[in-house]
């Protein structure tokens, strides 16, 4: 078979085989695909009866769809598709009346943490960490102009 035959039916195959889907293969590697809001368990075991939206906006960060004609309403839907296996679908809907949060709906439920309460006079020492001085400070240090003076 002459070269320019084989060179011929190289680029075509290769051409051809480029638009392919090698989901066929065993152990061909696909990239995760993750849509939507992140939501764990965790995160929903936080949420408590009566907090504002803010604080719900704190832990579960803003949510997915926000209807304006529904305000009291926040969605949350997280899809995930691991490599080869099926995808995986979850959502919560989060109920309001006023800024008080009052029901969950959706594939969590909450769990029971406990929840933590800190006396008003509670302290906590915070250990210094020592940190490398930066350029502008060892300069500063050669010229005689410290800052921790």
């Amino acid at each position: 078979m002459p070269l320019y035959r084989f060179v011929g039916l190289a680029l075509l195959a290769g051409t051809l085989l480029s638009g392919c889907n090698y989901s066929w293969i065993p152990f061909t590697y696909r990239q995760d695909i993750h849509q939507g809001n992140v939501v764990t368990q965790e995160m929903v075991d936080q949420l408590r009866p009566g907090m504002s939206q803010r604080q719900v906006a704190f832990v579960m960060g803003s949510p997915l769809l926000n209807d304006p004609f529904h305000e009291e309403r926040w969605d949350y839907l997280y899809s995930n598709q691991p490599g080869n296996d099926i995808r995986i679908q979850k959502n919560i809907t989060l109920i309001f009346k006023g800024d008080q949060l009052t029901q969950l709906q959706g594939d969590f439920r909450p769990g029971t943490l406990p929840s933590i309460e800190l006396k008003k006079d509670s302290t906590i020492s915070i250990p210094s960490i020592p940190r490398e001085k930066t350029l502008v400070q060892k300069i500063k240090g050669v010229f005689g102009m410290d800052d921790d003076s």
